[in-house]
């Protein structure tokens, strides 16, 4: 019933006092990010929006085209255990698609500290995430012709998805080294080791 309603009311009413609601919750890059992971409000219903796979987010079939939206609803986006993705305020949570992971990781550094790698990322809502053990990399091999997706721990149950451009950097990163008795393709960041797969699997790939 309750999403039935929310789209019967008029989806841009009720986006627009999403807006309002989270606008106010957030209160400006100074304040930090809202304890979205401590807030419990009612599900409310779905809303028709969606961030597909390039990141891009739409809303009623249309891409949002103002930055500063996307970045406040990034701001209260959360994943639940059921793993759905909601954006949620203190008073009401509601349900969005994604098609992949809800953030790209568009840019990433690397510099050195205390003799390690620390490689450093930016994402497309403006998040900067730097992977080690609180934000570890995985890398998933991907349908049939066996594509690598590197994805980063943000927050919470989120990701960026590493953009195609920013992979490549990432790959010329890596090293071998023995992992469980199997030598493996690796990254290192900030004393972290990421596995990405077995040097033979890697070599197959290569052929």
């Amino acid at each position: 019933m309750a999403e039935t309603k929310i789209q019967q009311t008029g989806d841009a009413a009720g986006l627009a006092a999403l807006i309002a609601r989270a606008a106010s919750q957030t209160g400006g890059e100074a304040r930090g990010l809202p304890p979205v992971e401590r807030w419990n409000p009612p599900f409310c219903g779905d809303i028709d929006m969606e961030i597909r796979a390039d990141g891009t987010w739409f809303y009623m079939g249309t891409p949002i085209g103002r930055q500063p939206l996307v970045r406040l609803f990034s701001t209260v986006l959360r994943k639940d255990d059921d793993g759905r993705t909601y954006l949620v305020t203190p008073v009401e949570k509601v349900g969005i698609r994604v098609a992949d992971a809800p953030f790209i990781a568009v840019e990433m550094s690397v510099t050195a500290r205390e003799g390690e790698t620390v490689v450093t990322f930016r994402t497309n809502v403006g998040d900067v995430v730097e992977a080690g053990p609180e934000h570890p990399l995985r890398f998933v091999i991907h349908g049939d012709n066996r594509e690598l997706k590197p994805y980063l721990h943000v927050r919470g149950r989120l990701e960026a998805l590493v953009s195609r451009p920013v992979m490549y950097e990432i790959v010329e990163l890596g090293e071998t080294a023995l992992i469980d008795g199997v030598e493996t393709f690796c990254v290192r960041s900030a004393g972290a080791v990421f596995p990405v797969m077995p040097a033979a699997e890697l070599e197959a790939l290569s052929r």
